[in-house]
């Protein structure tokens, strides 16, 4: 499986392989997992979609960062790859962590798709 490097890659190729709405379901299910307020309509616009995640994560990063860390655990984001993001400005950050969800999340859905 080939990453996709950039939010539009990842649209794109959920897009292709008719997999955008278990996409969405799949980051439904873990935010609810995680007990953050956040229910992304199936047919959220995928411009929707990186706003409102990214507001969201930092808004998590800003005043509740337990269930920050929560999150990232539950939706299984690597450590090292966070580590690796520079933490100076936070807007910046929780763009980068943002899509990192998305990734992780794209490779739950991609995986079930392909083997089951």
């Amino acid at each position: 499986m080939q990453l996709p490097k950039t939010f539009e890659n990842l649209i794109e190729q959920a897009t292709e392989l008719d997999l955008y709405k278990k996409l969405i379901f799949q980051l439904n299910k873990d935010f609810l997992l995680a007990n953050i307020d956040l229910d992304f309509h199936e047919d959220v616009l995928p411009s929707s979609l990186k706003l409102i995640l990214h507001e969201t994560v930092y808004k998590l990063i800003q005043e509740k960062f337990a269930e920050y860390l929560n999150l990232l655990y539950i939706i299984d984001v690597s450590e090292k790859q966070v580590k690796a993001l520079d933490g100076e400005d936070t807007l910046k950050l929780s763009e980068d962590v943002s899509f990192l969800i998305l990734k992780r999340e794209w490779q739950k859905v991609w995986f079930k798709q392909k083997y089951s």
